[in-house]
């Protein structure tokens, strides 16, 4: 089964599948060693962690691009790709789809921001007009080449326009032909429970750490119906934490040895990043 057709059967089950995200090729190695089923192309951890700046539309196309290639010759598991506003107009949405596509992409996430986006969990935020962000997902829909490639449509109306306004917001956006809706920071436990029962197609809900929606347990956002659960950047603040916390020993104690605890030994290290594999293709090549 394609990769494609994976992730078009885990949304449609509809039990909550974890879908963590991944800044690099490494940090979705170690997702699919873990044994989760697909992986989120994070553009917020490409942003933070590419460029160390904040969430606010400094990624560009082919920034994205060229990460989603990289991650899909690491892993074979489903990629969603955040493609932000799809960076312009309609027309710019077809094209950043058929460069996704092309790049690996199992599954493409636009949104309605205004452009400069920012983190959804970020106060500020504006959106488009109703009729402009579905003329983008009917772009978007229209731009594919493969009928399995799916189209998210999120929508950041809940924070400007309120809950009511969102929902009918992603409703359109299903009629435009979207296959999955992603509300985005809802703040509110009932409009978390809410939002299944409201709108037919498969959803996705967005766990920020230390953001405005409340955490649920992932099996208990598959109890009511979520196709997703994602963790975009959990990946993200581990690494930084412990990056932290193994830098700070090696500055206060001058040194840091694989029995610490602080690092992945060298070995687990060339596993992750198929030295083996490599190995192998070395002796058969001469």
């Amino acid at each position: 089964m394609s990769t494609r057709k994976q992730l078009k059967s885990l949304v449609e089950a509809r039990r909550g599948v974890l879908v963590p995200g991944a800044f690099n090729a490494l940090s979705a190695r170690v997702i699919e060693d873990l044994g989760f089923e697909a992986i989120y192309v994070t553009g917020a951890g490409v942003t933070n962690m590419w460029f160390g700046m904040p969430d606010q539309a400094f990624m560009g196309l082919a920034e994205i691009a060229d990460h989603t290639a990289r991650i899909r010759d690491a892993v074979e598991l489903p990629l969603i790709v955040d493609a932000d506003t799809g960076f312009g107009n309609a027309l710019n949405v077809y094209h950043t789809v058929r460069t996704l596509e092309r790049a690996g992409a199992d599954c493409i996430q636009l949104e309605d921001q205004v452009a400069p986006k920012r983190c959804g969990h970020f106060s500020g935020k504006e959106v488009i007009s109703t009729e402009e962000a579905v003329s983008k997902i009917k772009a978007a829909v229209d731009a594919r080449r493969d009928a399995d490639l799916m189209i998210m449509a999120r929508t950041d109306a809940a924070a400007t326009h309120g809950f009511e306004a969102a929902i009918e917001r992603a409703q359109q956006f299903a009629e435009a032909g979207a296959d999955i809706l992603f509300v985005e920071a809802v703040t509110k436990a009932d409009e978390v429970r809410a939002l299944p029962q409201r709108l037919a197609k498969p959803q996705l809900m967005n766990m920020v750490i230390g953001g405005k929606t409340p955490i649920f347990n992932a099996d208990q956002l598959g109890e009511l119906g979520y196709g997703i659960v994602l963790y975009a950047n959990a990946a993200l603040q581990g690494a930084m934490m412990g990056m932290q916390k193994a830098l700070t020993a090696l500055r206060d104690q001058k040194e840091v040895q694989e029995s610490s605890g602080l690092v992945a030994p060298f070995a687990e290290r060339q596993r992750l990043v198929g030295k083996p594999g490599w190995d192998a293709l070395e002796k058969r090549y001469t």
